[in-house]
């Protein structure tokens, strides 16, 4: 029914591009008209639409007039040469209608999906354009560093012949500039550079160290699924030095390096065992040697080797399912425990076995076994002859003990990680002495990036570089929630159709699906799967040199960098003249990105060139008539020469030639890779090789194509190659991808919670910055805590009465005795006659302070609070997240929990800033002399008698550096009283 309904009225996405067309033809109207003024009298309509929406007028009333503007003046720099990125570029791109809507689409929030090569940068101009007329700053997003110099430098030709101003972030990029670049019309950078601007922002401590002073109003994200989706999993973290950093790792390293050669020995000696027990026919004892050598060992060399033989692969695999079963649990078990220690390859984890605990140490087998905390305190609870300091004592001992031990086996299952499954040039790469991060979707190193729970350390002591000292986070925000921030938002990519329900479930997105300007002419090839990767990778190089003998310009694509230089060296032995772009030698990616197009060029990229490149193809590449190619009907099945163009593209390939080495986890990465062949109407060939030994097919998804390798009887060297294949294969990747939505969405769900907390605290913060006179902020800010220690008197007694009496006077030098309050004082009024007190000595305080002086100190003091304590609040939470999945066991729902655990840690959060601040009120001055004469002043007044506790707030010895621009370093936290008692009681 679904299907005649549509067939009759059209999909959602046919309706709406029915409607634009009337408005695309109004832009051509327009375009028409302006075509007769001269240049002047063009560029000076930007001056005239912005005076018309000051005047009243929205976008709407402008926006088809604004998009012939554009429109009009891309044709009239056409023969013009730009330098982008140390390159000549013409100027020979005027908007299409297509490209018309797209920018229609994109303007009214929506994500246009454009085929790769369609011009998404120059659809980008027209509603960049009209939004930055409204002069509250327009941010282009891009997903690398190249591309935002890149579209900064191409477009920006554009934009500045219009009259506008463009920006551009850079890496490292100073404050002072950065402002001046967030204060142009139009903003070019990172995801992340945006990200941590905004992070840095609200770790700022004067307004004019803040840099995103127009806030967020529109946003365009380019690869808007890269970056909304793929790098979506890792939050952006801004990270300082710990207050204490660990040595462990460099001491343990030598003893988990030992260990990581036993096992390996171990499980070579498990082979052996299994290789003689399958030549006696003894299949079962041999299934679970191997199931111990994957267990202990996946990436194991002679393992892959021996699993070559379908038989045996299958084998594996029905052991490995076995032993999920619930029957077959303590078998497991045992098995596992006679390694050194266990790899879970899919979750990126690894932990110790008793045995493994034993070898590190054999002469204190238990040092890295946890003591049972839980038995030990109630056998301490027991022995009565213990007196209270004694318990106390005793008890610290044991949480000190409990903290070391879970500390020291922390470090070794990372260093245990770190050797097992984190590879050099696949995950990181060393460079000056440092370990850098690989971006797995990019390719592209994340310079400044560091692994948290200190993997990055451990992976630094493996490859024996400076390791770093531990951090801790200071501010972090989800990419999610940090994009959710604008007013608008939009994007476009070439693959976002099939995640259009995550888009609308999370950023209220729509997508809308752009027709191309000219057929697609791509020639996608089917798979070729072989067993192994030595064959695989003969293939590609056969075929590569095919491609080069008949002068086709070769783009082999690659998921790691170590792959890629594989590739290389069989290359360089065949004698054919390459390129290699990969997160080593990103430097030159503009000038192989140029050459690539060229007769006979082979490039070999890593996932760099999958997004965004625009390789221009050689005149001599295309031996197809220009007039069909021009056409906007001329499509695969057009005849040339009474054959269609599909049939002689498989005789005859031309255009460039994209070969992949494998399949990536997500089927858009590798949609992106084929875009790069065939663009704009093109012709080009796209091949993707596989073998089982591949993560993707040895992960998740080889049994049913070794299934029919093994019915076809494939023998070595011997290619399988079908649509269903195809079609496996993506299936494969669907189990990926869903796993990876599941972490994407829980990791919203968790970040949700700290959104609306991060808000309060980032609004409170913000306000106190923003403000001319911070005073009523900090009175306040004294109100709470007072408020907060009078509700303990709501249930009056003599014990409640003078903590509340001794809080008071130790806080401030007010000197109250039990008398200057009655019985009938409630604790609202309490509260008025401590905070008139309070009021009565800071003014007097005041009058011996510079004004302004004063007012930077009392913004100080709010910030420095929120800041300590904040931080303390974000590792709090980090250990509650690391932890609340243990309450699962408890038949609890974790993200419950975790949603009444950051409450409970965010009300006591609130409360300590305004302790805090309450205990620096009169502890802090802008002088000694103006604290000396406070104290003088103080005694003249009419307060209540009683000895003044003035010593007990002492003259900070950080007066004379409150009064600086920059916030020195955070002290630690002292509990006052109450906080103290509570933590005694706790104990």
């Amino acid at each position: 029914m679904n299907w005649i309904i549509k067939k009759i009225v059209g999909s959602k996405n046919e309706r709406d591009l029915k409607k634009m067309q009337p408005m695309v033809t109004a832009i051509n109207a327009f375009d028409k008209t302006f075509q007769s003024l001269s240049d002047e009298e063009l560029k000076s309509k930007t001056t005239d639409f912005r005076e018309r929406l000051a005047a009243g007028e929205s976008l709407k009333d402008i926006e088809l007039e604004a998009f012939a503007v554009v429109k009009n003046a891309a044709r009239r720099l056409c023969g013009s040469t730009i330098q982008v990125c140390g390159h000549d570029l013409a100027w020979e791109m005027i908007h299409f209608d297509v490209q018309l809507i797209g920018g229609m689409a994109i303007h009214n929030g929506m994500i246009a999906e454009m085929a790769t090569g369609e011009g998404k940068t120059l659809v980008a101009t027209l509603p960049v354009y009209l939004n930055a007329l409204s002069g509250k700053g327009v941010h282009v997003v891009t997903t690398s560093d190249y591309h935002s110099q890149r579209d900064s430098e191409w477009m920006g030709h554009l934009y500045q012949w219009l009259g506008l101003t463009i920006g551009c972030l850079k890496n490292m990029m100073p404050p002072h500039e950065r402002r001046e670049m967030y204060l142009r019309d139009i903003t070019y950078g990172t995801n992340s550079e945006f990200g941590f601007d905004y992070l840095r922002d609200n770790m700022a401590y004067t307004p004019e160290d803040m840099v995103q002073q127009q806030g967020h109003h529109f946003a365009i994200v380019d690869e808007i699924d890269s970056i909304l989706i793929d790098e979506a999993r890792t939050p952006l973290i801004i990270s300082g030095p710990a207050p204490y950093s660990s040595t462990q790792y460099s001491e343990l390293q030598p003893a988990a390096s030992r260990l990581v050669r036993r096992q390996r020995d171990l499980c070579n000696q498990l082979l052996k065992d299994a290789k003689i027990l399958l030549d006696q026919d003894e299949e079962e004892e041999a299934s679970l040697k191997l199931y111990q050598v994957f267990e202990g060992t996946p990436k194991n060399k002679q393992l892959m080797q021996l699993i070559e033989d379908i038989n045996i692969r299958k084998m594996l695999e029905k052991t490995q399912m076995k032993m999920l079963s619930d029957a077959y649990k303590e078998t497991s078990r045992e098995l596992r425990q006679e390694l050194f220690f266990t790899i879970d390859e899919k979750g990126h984890d690894a932990s110790l076995t008793e045995k493994g605990c034993a070898e590190l140490n054999p002469n204190d087998p238990e040092m890295y076994v946890l003591p049972d905390m839980v038995a030990l305190m109630s056998e301490l609870d027991g022995q009565e002859d213990l007196g209270p300091e004694a318990l106390m004592e005793q008890r610290r001992t044991i949480q000190d003990d409990y903290a070391i031990r879970n500390e020291r086996i922390h470090a070794v299952d990372q260093l245990i990680r770190a050797f097992t499954i984190y590879e050099k040039d696949v995950d990181y790469v060393v460079q000056d002495n440092q370990v850098v991060i690989v971006d797995e979707h990019t390719g592209r190193l994340m310079t400044g990036r560091r692994w948290s729970d200190g993997l990055h350390q451990a992976v630094e002591a493996k490859e024996g570089v400076k390791i770093e000292r531990e951090t801790q986070t200071l501010a972090t925000v989800t990419i999610q929630n940090y994009f959710r921030m604008y007013e608008k938002l939009s994007g476009m990519t070439g693959t976002a159709e099939t995640e259009a329900d995550e888009f609308h479930q999370i950023y209220s997105l729509d997508v809308m699906v752009i027709p191309t300007n000219r057929p697609v002419r791509r020639l996608d090839l089917n798979d070729q799967v072989y067993k192994t990767q030595r064959e695989k990778f003969n293939a590609v190089i056969d075929e590569i040199k095919a491609a080069h003998r008949r002068q086709q310009p070769v783009l082999v694509g690659t998921v790691a960098v170590e792959t890629s230089e594989v590739l290389s060296r069989m290359l360089r032995k065949e004698n054919i003249i390459h390129n290699v772009l990969n997160a080593k030698n990103h430097a030159r990616e503009a000038e192989i990105v140029a050459n690539a197009g060229q007769p006979g060029a082979v490039t070999i990229a890593t996932n760099m060139a999958g997004r965004g490149t625009d390789i221009k193809l050689g005149s001599s590449v295309i031996h197809l008539p220009s007039d069909d190619l021009a056409s906007t009907t001329f499509s695969l099945d057009s005849k040339v020469k009474g054959k269609s163009l599909r049939k002689l593209l498989e005789e005859r390939p031309c255009g460039l030639y994209v070969i992949a080495s494998e399949r990536h986890e997500s089927r858009r990465i590798d949609r992106q890779l084929r875009g790069r062949s065939a663009r704009q109407g093109d012709p080009g060939v796209t091949r993707f090789y596989v073998s089982l030994e591949d993560n993707l097919m040895r992960l998740f998804g080889s049994e049913k194509i070794s299934g029919i390798m093994e019915k076809l009887g494939i023998e070595e060297g011997e290619v399988l190659e079908h649509p269903w294949l195809n079609r496996s294969i993506e299936t494969a990747q669907r189990r990926v991808e869903q796993q990876n939505f599941m972490m994407r969405k829980r990791t919203l769900e968790y970040d949700d919670v700290m959104n609306a907390q991060r808000s309060e605290i980032y609004g409170f913060r913000s306000d106190v910055l923003q403000a001319d006179d911070p005073r009523d902020q900090l009175i306040n800010a004294v109100e709470q805590a007072i408020q907060t220690h009078a509700a303990e008197t709501a249930n009056p007694t003599p014990e409640t009465r003078t903590e509340f009496l001794t809080w008071v006077n130790t806080t401030f030098p007010l000197g109250f005795t039990d008398d200057d309050w009655s019985k009938e004082d409630t604790p609202d009024s309490l509260t008025q006659k401590v905070m008139e007190q309070v009021k009565q000595a800071y003014t007097v305080k005041a009058s011996h302070e510079s004004e302004e002086s004063l007012k930077r100190l009392e913004r100080h003091l709010i910030l420095q609070a929120i800041d300590q304590h904040w931080q303390e609040y974000l590792r709090n939470m980090d250990s509650l997240r690391e932890s609340i999945g243990l309450r699962a066991y408890g038949q609890r729902d974790p993200l419950v929990e975790y949603k009444r655990e950051a409450y409970n840690l965010f009300m006591d959060l609130m409360e300590r800033i305004y302790e805090e601040i309450a205990n620096s009120l009169f502890r802090s001055a802008t002088s000694v002399d103006a604290m000396q004469e406070f104290f003088k002043s103080l005694s003249k007044l009419e307060m209540p008698k009683q000895e003044s506790l003035i010593d007990s707030a002492p003259v900070s010895p950080r007066l004379n550096s409150m009064i600086s621009k920059q916030p020195e370093q955070n002290q630690g936290y002292t509990p006052n009283r109450k906080q103290r008692r509570r933590m005694k009681n706790k104990g």
